[in-house]
């Protein structure tokens, strides 16, 4: 069993930046591909990053693209989502995820009943 927790949520003021942690208690993270995901209210979950095990390729959803950089350290068992020039769509509750799916695309469909979920830390960017 793995559990993640994420943080580095809160309130912020449009156009500035947020950095979202998530770290995961388990020794074997770098066999993880990890994936970031919001869900704002009264919508779907949908799909924001993912980052393969070794860091080395990355997918974002196109509203994000440009603006956000997922990365980890898996020395540190953590993967992060620096999110810069922030809008007031982003304002959702942001959930990372782990999985053993082999590609960036498997995980951004990742069903909510596979891998493993962190508790969510909510993000509110203001006008």
């Amino acid at each position: 069993q793995v559990q993640l927790v994420e943080s580095g949520g809160g309130l912020v003021q449009a156009g500035n930046s947020l950095r979202l942690s998530c770290t995961a208690s388990t020794n074997s993270f770098s066999d993880y591909t990890m994936g970031w995901f919001r869900q704002a209210p009264g919508k779907e979950r949908e799909f924001v990053a993912a980052i393969s095990w070794a860091g080395g390729n990355t997918k974002y959803t196109d509203s994000v693209q440009g603006r956000f950089i997922c990365s980890r350290d898996n020395a540190k068992n953590t993967a992060y989502l620096q999110m810069n020039s922030l809008k007031p769509e982003d304002t959702a509750v942001y959930y990372c995820a782990a999985s053993y799916v082999s590609t960036l695309q498997a995980m951004s469909v990742l069903d909510h009943g596979r891998g493993y979920w962190g508790q969510g830390t909510p993000v509110t960017v203001s006008s």
